[in-house]
């Protein structure tokens, strides 16, 4: 025959003592009950299980035993009594003991126990470990930095040959004043000051240039600070320029006044430095990317698409790129960690996740607006710093195009003419100075177009306006290589001297006349270049017929 049990009936058991069963069957929480001095008077399960003490060990002691020696010097166990009588409850986490002196991290939450009459009679006090899920907040953390870290460190990778190209350009305005220096001395001449000057310049910017690169690249905890948009991008613009390269035009326009923000510089510069490379390389084929601030004062009604965000006044930084846009599945996923249109190896995916991140934190917020074929635009909102006043704005951009210089009439004077083509004006200085110091006939431009309004003011004859061109490879816009291939498609025997501050081969290899394997009558010298060198191989150029 079948045995068939049944369950006994519920059994009714009295509030207190229900009360006391579901106390004691929680092990997971530490649930006990202090005097009104902070004695321990019940224990339960959860509290044996995690601190170690049997109830009878523990019962009768006063509860500052479970904190550590330093915090019972600070007084912490009666300002957490203090606490909870004042504000009604007391939560803190910290580092409790158990009974063989072992450490654990805890949350811990006591509340005041009041009778019917409001009279205190006691404390309930919470505890649970929560040492695990510290230590794995801890690593989230760890990991995050060490990311966070290693997109600045990219990003400071990727400026590398514009910074070698900036380091090259200083040491050859530093060597090449040097070298003049020690020529005119020898020849008895003291009219050295303006090459003196030249060289402490140069120096000065290359320390500068040191300066914001291990600023850039260093760890360091955030600190807010007052700070105006206007100034850092004026102090990061050589830096911005190098990260864009030769095909990419960058150009700022800078509200005046802006207001001042409160937030962490070095977080701001790596922010833009981060946004300017992904306008780049959302630009293969070249074009414009411009960086704007502007103020905004937001009503509620504008930002009905940004919760959370308040009301109020934001001084804004915009990144704004001419580039392949993003259709909307990309743009909602954007601010996502991880998610990256970069192929492998090229992108981190933490880039704009950390900015939204940085800018909630900041009391600011993110926006971007994108569509395919339309470029994109990345708008950094930071509230307005009330508490100081806003500095001006900053001189124009050097990034505008150079006022066209007047051309002078074009002759052949002394041994021949030189075009020199050098953005970087210590630079051009001293090239100018050298050749006008052996007699030719220079003539100077800043950049290509310039130089080719040079070349064109002769008027199209096939016979070269200039005997040689000497231009520096990594020009803003038009660089070298391309000016001279327009200079020779209109003057095929137009001699053309390369000087590159590259660390890396900056002109393609291909078959030609040259001894540096380049088109027909092109040289190459790489900076530093030594005076005496330069002036040799300007020699040997124009000697050649």
């Amino acid at each position: 025959m079948k045995d068939e049990r049944v369950a006994p009936a519920w059994e009714p058991i009295s509030g207190e003592r229900q009360f006391r069963l579901l106390v004691q069957s929680v092990v997971d929480y530490a649930i006990f009950m202090l005097d009104p001095t902070g004695v321990v008077r019940s224990w339960n399960a959860g509290a044996a299980r995690m601190k170690g003490y049997a109830a009878d060990e523990i019962i009768g002691r006063h509860f500052s035993s479970f904190y550590t020696e330093e915090d019972r010097a600070a007084g912490m166990p009666q300002r957490a009594l203090a606490t909870a009588l004042s504000e009604g409850k007391f939560e803190a986490e910290g580092w409790r003991l158990r009974k063989d002196g072992t450490r654990f991290w805890a949350s811990v939450v006591i509340d005041p126990i009041r009778d019917e009459t409001g009279t205190l009679r006691g404390f309930a006090k919470v505890t649970r470990d929560i040492t695990e899920r510290r230590k794995a907040q801890q690593a989230l953390d760890e990991a995050r930095e060490a990311l966070a870290q290693a997109q600045k460190m990219e990003a400071v990778g990727q400026l590398t040959g514009g910074v070698a190209h900036d380091f090259n350009n200083l040491l050859q305005a530093i060597s090449s004043s040097l070298e003049l220096i020690e020529q005119r001395l020898s020849a008895g001449r003291t009219d050295i000051a303006p090459f003196a000057a030249t060289a402490r310049a140069a120096v000065d910017r290359a320390a500068s240039l040191t300066r914001r690169l291990l600023a850039f690249a260093r760890r360091q905890p955030l600190k807010p600070e007052r700070a105006d948009l206007n100034l850092l991008v004026v102090g990061l613009w050589d830096l911005l320029g190098r990260s864009v390269g030769e095909e990419i035009r960058l150009e700022r326009r800078l509200a005046e006044p802006l207001w001042p923000v409160h937030a962490d510089v070095n977080q701001i510069e790596s922010a833009l430095l981060n946004l300017v490379i992904n306008a780049r390389d959302a630009m293969p084929e070249g074009g414009c990317v411009t960086v704007e601030t502007a103020n905004a004062s937001l009503r509620p009604a504008d930002l009905v698409n940004d919760p959370g965000v308040e009301p109020g006044d934001y001084a804004v930084l915009t990144v704004r790129d001419s580039g392949t846009g993003m259709p909307p599945d990309v743009l909602a996923r954007v601010f996502e960690p991880f998610f990256t249109t970069k192929p492998i190896g090229q992108g981190t995916g933490l880039g704009l996740s950390q900015l939204y991140g940085f800018a909630r934190q900041s009391g600011g917020f993110v926006r971007i607006d994108s569509a395919v074929g339309r470029g994109t635009a990345v708008h950094l909102h930071l509230p307005r710093d009330r508490d100081a006043a806003a500095q001006s704005a900053p001189a124009p951009s050097p990034s505008a195009a150079p006022a066209a210089i007047p051309a002078p009439p074009i002759g052949r004077a002394g041994r021949g003419t030189v075009l020199v083509v050098e953005d970087e004006e210590l630079v051009r200085m001293l090239l100018v100075e050298v050749l006008e110091g052996d007699g030719y006939t220079v003539l100077e431009a800043a950049d290509g177009p310039a130089a080719l309004a040079r070349l064109a003011a002769a008027g199209p004859e096939a016979k070269p306006p200039v005997d040689l061109l000497v231009t520096d490879v990594g020009l803003p816009g038009l660089n070298g290589r391309q000016l001279a291939e327009a200079a020779q498609a209109h003057y095929p025997d137009l001699k053309v001297l390369f000087l590159t501050g590259y660390a890396f081969q900056a002109l393609d290899d291909r078959p030609g006349d040259g001894e540096d394997g380049l088109g027909r009558n092109m040289r190459m010298l790489a900076k530093p270049v030594a005076v005496d060198a330069f002036r040799a191989m300007v020699r040997s150029m124009l000697s050649d017929g």
